[in-house]
């Protein structure tokens, strides 16, 4: 029963920090609620006609590029670094399978033409 009253007092401890993180905003932050202010704008720039909007496909290809960039970088880095030490054959094949998958999907950006930076 101890356990379950420390989660609880954690959970009331944790609820009276954000209502008092809330009122002290309230009370210190300065308001002026004009309706420039109240307008809605996006990245600066007020909004023209409707409120849908296309974005261009294209930018999740870079997120695309991104992750396959990223995941690279996070997983190899500390292997490299762990080298040093004799990891055996096992892990030469499993990091050759991974920078096979990884190429592939590098391959796979470049038929798509993701890689053209026009």
């Amino acid at each position: 029963m101890a356990g379950y009253l420390v989660v609880a007092g954690a959970l009331v401890v944790g609820v009276l920090l954000v209502v008092a993180g809330y009122t002290t905003r309230r009370l210190l932050a300065p308001s002026d609620p004009v309706p420039t202010k109240l307008a809605t704008y996006e990245s600066g720039v007020d909004p023209v006609g409707e409120h849908w909007a296309q974005t261009r496909v294209r930018y999740l290809g870079y997120a695309f590029l991104y992750v396959i960039f990223a995941v690279d970088v996070v997983y190899l880095f500390p292997w490299a670094l762990v080298l040093r030490t004799d990891l055996g054959p096992a892990s030469l094949v499993e990091v050759a399978i991974f920078i096979g998958v990884v190429l592939l999907g590098l391959v796979h950006a470049l038929r798509r033409g993701l890689l053209r930076w026009t």
